[in-house]
């Protein structure tokens, strides 16, 4: 959700950076800051609150710089406030920073033993006082690079040194970064739309790129120092088209920005090194959940899904009964809710009529109310009791997919905070749940690398009059959004089905020319997983198999197969759904179809 801005030129660039991060706003914010060289070296300003505070700040004191950095922050690590906006500075270093570090606790130890102190509560000062560290003896260059062999996690960065007015250095992993090449200035912004009135000749950085910008013009090298040549993108898109970032679609670019969205989710909301859940971040007490004997879930379309998982998650391990409801049906069945009933509705825009109206109902009932939601300020947002945010940025292409896996693990988050406060997950078992939620954002990025051989797959079966997709427990909900994601973008008819249900009727449907996606967890119901593979295929049916790595041994006993990393049995589902997004997706392409708006759909269905 964050926003980065860069310039050296021979504008005024503490006007190019409001004006830049103006553009970023679509991505959300709670404060934003700007970095200068003035006469003193490095001067800095940030404020909690709208771009427009900053700018009143600048304004008033009449700004004014060749160089400058800039940035707009939601808060994740530590809540909003001046002192975690950023930018953020050690000694004569100071960067602004998008991503997460998944290993600054550590860091953070080494560094206070050396002596260093911090004054916010976020990662990215950790990071900061790290470069200085190296700084103090190399070339700023070299001190990122050297700071960066010691970080685990994602980021978008750009530095500056007091040492070397109009240099600014940018690096990327796992977070997008954008070089603007103009006359006699450059740019850096985590999107085009940033700089775009100014330049519209780009660089995209790729993974582990570094970019050095000085009046002279730009480098760009690897983490390990070799030059790179890169090149140079004429932008004739318009501001919107800008947006995609190079990517031929909004739907692939979000796919790809999974690992990304994910990281800004759960950023700021968990501490693996106590296991606790920040209960505050759903804006929930202890109070309030104490009473809760029994929770219901309302959604729609692809949120529906996340909300079947939640059900599986939450009653496993906090053994509280769940109920799920389609939206649209939940008012009309004359629920049976109390006020010791939480209602938890799970929605994209925060607008859909039917959630809204499911919402209102509960509450009228006497249910409390957590919206788990992608849209600060949005009607389910504003009317809820409690909201968690999904930072899963804004989400152009109609059929969702970064938002759902956002709201897949915000559940998730829920479901183990449920656990702690009914006794039924201790520390040590929280501990190591959380452990993998912070490795599964480079886990998403490592599914992302099938995405040449799910397109293979795609091309033998764009023909296909229809898909069955089956999944077992867990992995259930994830076949029904699979079907989902190919009948919006493709408009081929498939349908998901819980695999134990195969013979009770879609048996009738296998024949040689039907393919059908099964998932695959090494988990208990593995056996039978493998009976219904062999059940299919006795039938002429052409298997594709999406599994985990641990069960490579379906690859020999499928016509296709997508092996994703393993992980615990409650994320699992969310690697298994990448592939299923990237397969809709080229299907949908290789039909010529509309991929980003596809018929008869819109974003937010904000009528009943």
């Amino acid at each position: 959700m964050c926003g980065i801005i860069g310039y050296t030129g021979k504008k005024n660039a503490v006007t190019v950076i409001l004006e830049g991060l103006k553009r970023l706003e679509y991505r959300g914010y709670d404060s934003a800051g700007v970095a200068y060289f003035s006469d003193n070296g490095i001067d800095v300003r940030r404020c909690k609150g709208k771009i427009r505070d900053l700018a009143s700040i600048v304004e008033a004191e009449k700004l004014s710089a060749s160089t400058a950095i800039g940035h707009t922050r939601w808060a994740t690590h530590g809540k909003p406030s001046e002192e975690n906006a950023h930018p953020h500075r050690s000694g004569g270093i100071v960067i602004v920073h998008n991503g997460i570090i998944e290993n600054y606790l550590g860091l953070k130890q080494k560094l206070l033993d050396k002596g260093y102190t911090f004054s916010s509560e976020t990662d990215t000062e950790v990071l900061c006082h790290l470069i200085k560290d190296y700084a103090d003896s190399m070339p700023t260059e070299e001190a990122v690079r050297e700071a960066l062999k010691e970080v685990k996690g994602a980021y978008a960065l750009a530095v500056i040194n007091e040492k070397e007015p109009g240099k600014v250095i940018g690096v990327r992993k796992d977070s997008p970064l954008v070089v603007g090449l103009g006359e006699g200035e450059y740019f850096i912004a985590s999107d085009v739309p940033a700089f775009l009135s100014y330049s519209r000749d780009v660089i995209f950085l790729d993974e582990g790129e570094m970019v050095v910008l000085t009046a002279d013009g730009v480098a760009v090298s690897t983490l390990d120092g070799s030059p790179v040549e890169k090149e140079v993108v004429s932008i004739t898109w318009s501001p919107s088209m800008a947006e995609k970032g190079g990517y031929r679609h909004f739907m692939l670019k979000e796919i790809f920005e999974q690992p990304r969205a994910v990281g800004d989710t759960i950023r700021g909301r968990f501490s693996v090194e106590t296991g606790e859940i920040n209960i505050e971040e759903f804006g929930l007490s202890r109070e309030m959940l104490l009473p809760v004997r029994k929770i219901f879930i309302v959604a729609c379309g692809t949120s529906w899904h996340a909300a079947l998982s939640a059900k599986y998650m939450i009653e496993d391990l906090a053994r509280i009964p769940v109920e799920v409801d389609i939206a649209s049906e939940f008012r009309y069945r004359r629920p049976l809710v109390s006020k010791e009933n939480l209602m938890v509705v799970i929605t994209q825009s925060g607008e859909t009529a039917d959630t809204l109206a499911a919402q209102r109902e509960a509450k009228r009932l006497g249910a409390r109310v957590l919206s788990i939601c992608n849209v600060v300020g949005s009607t389910s947002a504003r009317e809820a009791d409690a909201v968690f945010y999904t930072y899963s940025g804004p989400e152009i292409g109609v059929a969702s997919t970064k938002a759902f896996l956002t709201q897949y693990v915000a559940v998730y988050l829920l479901a183990i905070a449920f656990g702690q406060l009914k006794g039924e997950v201790d520390s040590r078992r929280s501990q190591s749940l959380l452990q993998d939620l912070l490795m599964l954002p480079g886990k998403i990025e490592t599914v992302l690398s099938v995405d040449d051989a799910v397109k293979e797959i795609a091309r033998e079966f764009s023909k296909a009059r229809g898909f069955i997709y089956l999944g077992r427990g867990i992995n259930f909900p994830m076949a029904l959004e699979g079907a989902l994601k190919l009948k919006e973008i493709s408009y081929i008819h498939a349908e998901g089905y819980a695999a134990g249900e195969m013979k009770h009727g879609p048996i009738a449907l296998i024949d040689e020319d039907l393919p059908v996606v099964i998932l695959v967890a090494k988990d208990s119901l593995y056996e039978k997983m493998l009976t219904s593979i062999q059940e299919v295929k006795s039938r002429g049916g052409k298997v594709i198999t999406v599994a985990s790595c641990l069960c490579d041994a379906v690859c020999d006993i499928s016509k296709s197969c997508v092996l994703v990393p393993d992980t615990n049995p409650y994320l699992l589902p969310v690697l298994l759904a990448v592939p299923l997004q990237l397969l809709a997706y080229h299907i949908g392409v290789l039909r010529g179809c509309d991929v980003d708006q596809p018929r008869n759909l819109a974003k937010s269905v904000t009528v009943e």
